[in-house]
């Protein structure tokens, strides 16, 4: 389980991404799972956990996205 101690969501997007599946623990938002590189949203997420989720999951796919080259 990896704990951030402050809210940072490109370095937990990252994380996500790398790492695949497990948990992790963001102080001030709480506890979160995640498999196939995404954040998994919980039964009965309150609304500050789904916005997280649905933030670091937007970084997520960002980053997948393959960018124009001009």
């Amino acid at each position: 389980m990896r704990i951030f101690h402050k809210y940072q969501p490109l370095l937990i997007a990252k994380h996500v991404k790398g790492f695949f599946s497990g948990r992790l623990y963001i102080h001030g938002r709480g506890a979160f799972s995640y498999a196939k590189g995404l954040l998994v949203m919980p039964e009965n997420a309150k609304p500050r956990h789904k916005e997280t989720v649905q933030e670091i999951n937007r970084l997520i796919a960002q980053m997948q996205a393959p960018t124009a080259m001009a």
